[in-house]
């Protein structure tokens, strides 16, 4: 994707909000080559910044989180938001051209965060990631300890063997329900998937939406199913296809940075050959794509321990993408850290209940986390963003109208996307 005409409009837009800025980084960590990385500052300056890294990698940070900057900023919050390379307004080297495969890992990511420090003229920052951005976050205090102030790692990552807790997870509840009110509901999961309709894929968007609205939202949509209604269940997987398949430019460009999460992240990793393995959706997601992992660029397992500054490590209940179980290991792994366990609360605080993620930044600018255990019920009650609400919602009302509609013959077998971007 060149950066065209069009795209060029919509990039000096974006380049002309207040605190908009580029710093000149090296394309690659061994050549000459330079090209502009481009990070935002919101907000009454303090000595140590918010660092917000978001999911993905995919997520643009400049457009896409402009809104949050400003509630932030409300909130007394100093924000700093990067634009990660290969995305968004850091896409193009100087001739306007893509940057090369070569331009695309984590350790020159995690070194643009450091430099963005350095421009900013800040010494220390409290280093807050979401998802994808946890491992980002993770590496500044690997590449870069004397920088980091305090730590957030919200739904984190920690290893490339992550898959195997995702996937007991994930069977845990959709398959062998073992968590509360899921018996019935992992018995009409089997029930489907020997009928063909809950795929692998299937299974990922099932994952999603017991993150957003739980057991009983879920289960509606499987009763529809299993009654030969899918209305209701394609559209959500077309709505994922175009929210996080499609390119949408300076919101989410997953394009060239994907290689990041197979290569390195091992997001595709190999099969198992047991039912709703998410490996089998993402090889399905990324067909085409070079997948293959090849190694992780830091042993969090190995540095965490090393972690001198205070952390908290925050897991929703019913995220089925980044598992509480991960949480729980890197909460062991870190010294001191605070682990916050929200119970009704899906995939990245951040993105689905962005109130409670500025209360957990605001206690860690303050130096208060430890006040934050005391809290966990306050901040798992309150309300979702708005556009989480409005999903859920929706697809009450979708499910209570299709209820009442002619069976649809035949069924489909649902492909969608094995995992919503955060970010």
């Amino acid at each position: 994707m060149t950066l065209n005409a069009k795209r060029r409009r919509a990039h000096d837009k974006l380049a002309a909000l207040p605190g908009v800025r580029p710093i000149r980084r090296p394309v690659t960590a061994t050549g000459s080559d330079e090209f502009d990385l481009y990070y935002v500052r919101t907000g009454r300056k303090t000595r140590h910044p918010l660092v917000i890294i978001p999911g993905g990698p995919g997520a643009a940070s400049i457009a896409l989180y402009r809104g949050l900057r400003r509630r932030a900023a409300a909130e007394g919050l100093d924000v700093i938001m990067i634009e990660h390379r290969g995305v968004g307004m850091s896409r193009h080297d100087d001739n306007g051209a893509d940057l090369p495969p070569e331009a695309l890992t984590i350790e020159q990511v995690v070194d643009d965060v450091a430099a963005v420090l350095d421009d900013a003229q800040v010494d220390s920052a409290i280093i807050y990631g979401t998802s994808y951005g946890t491992y980002v976050a993770a590496g500044v205090g690997v590449r870069h300890p004397s920088r980091v102030f305090a730590m957030i790692l919200d739904s984190p990552l920690l290893a490339g063997d992550d898959i195997e807790v995702v996937r007991q997870t994930v069977r845990s509840v959709l398959w062998h329900g073992r968590e509360p009110d899921t018996e019935e509901l992992a018995d009409k999961v089997r029930r489907l998937a020997d009928e063909g309709v809950m795929t692998p894929a299937g299974a990922q968007l099932a994952a999603t939406v017991y993150g957003f609205g739980g057991a009983r939202l879920l289960d509606r949509q499987l009763d529809l199913l299993l009654g030969g209604r899918n209305l209701v269940w394609t559209a959500m997987g077309h709505f994922g296809e175009l929210m996080v398949g499609r390119k949408a430019p300076y919101r989410n460009e997953a394009d060239l940075v994907g290689r990041i999460g197979y290569r390195e992240l091992n997001y595709a990793a190999d099969p198992d050959g047991l039912p709703l393995d998410p490996a089998v959706a993402m090889h399905e997601f990324a067909a085409g794509e070079a997948t293959r992992f090849e190694a992780e660029p830091f042993d969090l397992v190995a540095e965490m321990p090393k972690f001198t500054w205070p952390t908290v490590v925050v897991s929703g209940g019913r995220d089925l993408i980044t598992p509480p179980a991960v949480a729980d290991r890197i909460a062991e792994l870190i010294p001191g850290s605070v682990l916050v366990r929200l119970p009704t609360t899906g995939h990245s605080v951040l993105d689905t209940k962005e109130r409670a993620a500025l209360r957990i930044a605001e206690a860690a600018a303050i130096g208060r986390i430890d006040t934050l255990r005391p809290q966990e019920a306050a901040l798992d009650a309150m309300p979702s963003v708005p556009a989480v609400r409005l999903m859920v919602s929706a697809l009450a009302v979708a499910a209570r109208v299709e209820a009442v509609l002619p069976a649809s013959l035949p069924r489909v077998v649902t492909r969608t996307l094995p995992k919503p971007v955060t970010s």
